[in-house]
């Protein structure tokens, strides 16, 4: 074929290349990384993120505290919601067209005989387009695991690994022993790795004692706690105190934020990060998709959360949003998820399970999930099928009252449908007037 001259085809070539989605391993990413041009650019101080959840949250923070600091910042996160532009961001926006274009050819270029995954290549690509521009550090989210991810091909300053749950268990393990062992595999000899985990995993401790890295244990090594109004971190050598809450929302936030002060911590010497800078990021990191509340009525509330870790903080945080006569549920998910568990965990704070398809191979279908649901939740249970997020969305919004709640969840597949179609300005039938007028959060979402 033709060389591709435009993204969204050199994407395509790219996933038709290698049409195999997962090939776990270093072997080829390594020697392809060897082959591209070198760049003129000093290299940037590299922090590297692993974890089942929370990988996201703590990118996003990191990004916005440098930033507030004054440093040049990239980030590479995936998947993407809407736009692959979306896994790499430069100083806070989405990287363009262009320099992903060029990207993707170098890798092209260079890998020569050598086969790549999509996220091997794409990967690839975003790491080379970084290392062109003059920045002060580039923060990695790991896709898959940890040990023979992509991105861990690339030599981190730091790693933080955040909290730890069972996912891809086809792939890394069943249990959380053996997946922690794969999300240690980011840590480096004499090298600061802090460890986010609530409750920390022995083949974590065991992983970082046979590397020789520098763990940094949550409760031994740094810790964080407050009341409803503020919240106080300790580390090593530094204290913060008067601290306001992470922007994001959700009781699982501040786990986060305790782990990304550490990593600070341990880049003091290189990158120093202000106070004011930390209560500046704080205050400013937005990610759309992670309990991310829509103004209006009903109220709506975005999740990406696809396992059952994550599914239960989401249950968590809707709880505690108060009083809602009505939650009604926009569900799709990946076939290989413990969807019975997920819905388990939501079963006490959702009445409306509206069940949809997913434009993605891997997707559950509708028909599939609301059979799940009917027998977590009983012959009683409400409980509809759509051929698509929308179309359940605008089934839920023709339903719900100004009393009730829409929860958007369970993949970046359902979040990022629904965005790319557009938030409805719809008002509930009992909502004041003007409601349809007020905007629902769409602008949220750059590009």
């Amino acid at each position: 074929m033709s060389t591709p001259t435009d993204l969204p085809t050199w994407l395509a070539h790219v996933q038709a290349a290698h049409p195999q989605a997962m090939v776990l391993g270093l072997e080829r990413v390594h020697a392809v990384l060897q082959r591209l041009p070198a760049s003129a650019q000093p290299m940037p101080v590299v922090v590297t993120v692993a974890g089942t959840n929370g990988k996201g949250s703590s990118c996003a923070m990191l990004e916005a505290m440098f930033m507030a600091a004054g440093y040049r910042v990239g980030v590479y996160t995936s998947p993407h919601l809407v736009r692959f532009n979306e896994r790499c961001r430069v100083h806070g926006a989405d990287m363009e067209d262009a320099p992903l274009v060029s990207a993707l050819q170098a890798v092209e270029q260079a890998r020569g005989e050598v086969a790549l995954t999509y996220f091997e290549h794409t990967t690839l690509a975003i790491w080379h387009a970084l290392r062109q521009l003059a920045l002060d550090v580039v923060i990695l989210e790991v896709g898959l695991g940890g040990r023979l991810d992509a991105v861990n091909a690339i030599d981190p300053d730091v790693s933080l690994i955040t909290s730890i749950d069972v996912d891809h268990a086809q792939w890394l393990g069943n249990t959380r022993e053996a997946i922690g062992r794969e999300k240690a595999g980011i840590m480096r000899r004499a090298r600061v790795a802090v460890v986010g985990d609530p409750v920390p995993l022995a083949s974590v401790r065991e992983y970082a004692q046979q590397v020789g890295a520098d763990a940094c244990w949550v409760g031994q090594d740094f810790g964080y706690g407050g009341d409803g109004q503020q919240w106080q971190w300790r580390g090593r050598q530094r204290r913060l105190s008067g601290l306001a809450y992470p922007a994001l929302r959700g009781i699982n936030q501040l786990v986060n934020a305790g782990a990304v002060l550490a990593v600070l911590e341990a880049l003091h010497s290189q990158l120093p990060v202000p106070a004011q800078a930390v209560r500046q990021g704080l205050a400013q990191v937005a990610l759309p998709g992670r309990f991310q509340m829509l103004p209006g009525q009903p109220a709506m509330v975005l999740d990406v959360a696809h396992n059952p870790h994550a599914a239960a903080a989401l249950a968590q945080n809707l709880d505690a949003m108060g009083y809602f006569a009505n939650t009604y549920a926009v569900f799709g998910a990946m076939a290989d998820k413990d969807v019975d568990s997920m819905v388990s965990h939501l079963q006490p704070v959702v009445q409306h399970w509206l069940c949809c398809d997913l434009p993605e191979p891997r997707a559950a279908r509708g028909a599939d999930l609301a059979q799940r649901v009917r027998a977590a939740c009983g012959a009683h249970a409400s409980v509809s099928c759509h051929t698509s997020a929308p179309q359940a969305l605008a089934h839920a919004l023709s339903q719900a009252q100004a009393t009730d709640r829409i929860l958007i969840f369970g993949s970046f597949v359902t979040v990022g449908e629904v965005l790319r179609h557009g938030l409805p300005a719809l008002a509930a039938p009992h909502a004041p007037a003007d409601v349809a007028a007020r905007p629902r959060g769409g602008a949220l979402v750059q590009g």
